[in-house]
């Protein structure tokens, strides 16, 4: 347990402490529940796993003692836009940070290196693919690395939503390092079984914890049964067209359909999926993050790492595949800690596109076919998961009264009525999901 009276200076030589670097760098007053706990136990020299909900402010779990600590931090995310914009915001503020990805051409690795050699780097983020990479082996065996943070740790488990074989490799670059660093792992969602891989498999020593809860006050749910999805989500969204929201589709032909449809009714729609160019996708996502477009249109492609405040509203035009990739993906809502809603399109019909969906799935490169086949098993059980454990309207009351309380109102257009419906507990998410009781969205009654 750490001692949280105990102060820690700057390693850069300026004499601040955690408080100070937390107002002048960050511009922030207070922590925030978990995150001096966690940061303690880095600058102790205690591993740490932080499991935080969506802008629980994991990042400063591991930026701000990066500045406090000697040498280098290396931050290993999958998420190249989440590399750039904390990368952009950390050397808006005055700290030396750089990234290294697939975005780099040849020669700017090369001066990437030359500067890391250099020691003009205090965090550096890198992707996971890039740990084995000869030239890169070669860079960090020179270096005094202080801290590796693995950024959404649950990718290194195949019980989770988000399995990255690549994920695999980092405990083999630890153990490769002239010596061995701090380790901290990070992530929003990470049911039981996930935490204990996460734990074993990236080697964890008795690792600080800290477990701030799933429980979002600001966000309301609902889950509503249309006649029409279309006329449905324009009612939702009549008379609010300067709201910032995301609107997540199953497929990529539904998001052509409903972007289009949006554009044609008056709003600032955009849409991404992966079968737009890298350059198409780079641009959209420009113009939702910095408000030229307010409405962004995607599949499950778009979202995780994506740092953008204000965003009043998710709505999800067809049921996912699981209970956690809805949480994740209806968390990108009220990270500014503003009311918000997550609103849930649902017809039976979305229960056959997830199974179809799951089962003919485009193949992960990363994957070999036993791996590929137990990922699909997997998505099938959240899938019956999530239907048989009171998400649905058909489901068991018993079965719902067995998951973990949260209240979801399922509304169809003739009648309203309280359920039950979450089946977080039954996946083994350790907190409850909540709703007001009182509706008091911004969204048309």
């Amino acid at each position: 347990m750490c001692d949280n009276s105990v102060k820690h200076t700057s390693e850069n030589g300026d004499g601040m402490e955690k408080e100070e670097l937390l107002q002048r760098v960050f511009g922030y007053s207070s922590f925030r529940p978990g995150q001096e706990k966690l940061i303690d136990g880095v600058l102790s020299g205690q591993d740490v796993f932080g499991i935080m909900p969506t802008g629980g402010g994991k990042s400063m779990c591991y930026q701000l003692p990066a500045l406090m600590l000697p040498g280098i931090t290396l931050v290993i995310s999958p998420l190249i836009s989440l590399m750039r914009d904390q990368v952009m915001a950390l050397k808006g503020a005055g700290v030396p940070a750089a990234f290294l990805n697939s975005t780099l051409t040849g020669p700017q690795m090369q001066a990437a290196y030359r500067n890391l050699l250099a020691g003009r780097y205090k965090i550096v983020y890198v992707a996971p693919e890039r740990l084995d990479y000869p030239g890169f082996g070669g860079v960090v065996e020179k270096l005094n690395i202080s801290f590796v943070a693995v950024d959404e740790a649950h990718c290194i488990s195949q019980w989770g939503q988000d399995f990255r074989p690549s994920y695999l490799r980092i405990v083999q670059f630890i153990d490769s390092l002239p010596k061995r660093p701090v380790v901290g792992a990070f992530t929003a969602t990470a049911t039981r079984s996930v935490q204990e891989d996460v734990e074993r498999i990236l080697e964890l020593r008795s690792p600080v914890r800290e477990v701030t809860g799933f429980d979002r006050p600001n966000l309301y749910f609902e889950v509503i049964q249309p006649e029409s999805k279309d006329k449905t989500l324009l009612r939702l969204l009549a008379g609010q067209k300067r709201k910032s929201g995301i609107i997540y589709c199953a497929t990529r032909k539904k998001v052509e359909s409903v972007c289009e449809l949006l554009c044609d009714h008056g709003y600032a729609a955009t849409r991404y999926h992966a079968g737009l160019s890298e350059a198409e996708r780079s641009k959209n996502q420009e113009d939702f993050l910095y408000d030229r477009k307010t409405v962004m249109v995607a599949t499950n492609a778009f979202g995780m790492g994506i740092d953008k405040s204000n965003v009043s509203f998710v709505i999800h035009y067809n049921m996912p595949k699981s209970i956690e990739a809805y949480y994740q993906e209806a968390g990108r809502a009220g990270r500014d800690g503003a009311e918000a809603d997550c609103i849930l399109l649902f017809n039976s019909g979305d229960v056959q596109t997830a199974r179809f969906l799951i089962n003919n799935g485009s193949d992960n490169e990363e994957m070999d076919a036993v791996q590929r086949e137990e990922v699909r098993r997997q998505d099938l059980e959240r899938l019956d998961a999530m239907v048989w454990n009171g998400w649905t309207p058909w489901s068991a009351t018993a079965r719902r009264k067995a998951a973990c309380g949260a209240t979801f109102w399922i509304t169809s257009v003739k009648s309203t009525r309280r359920c039950a419906a979450t089946a977080a507990a039954a996946r083994g998410i350790s907190s409850r999901w909540t709703s007001p009781g009182k509706r008091r969205s911004f969204f048309p009654a």
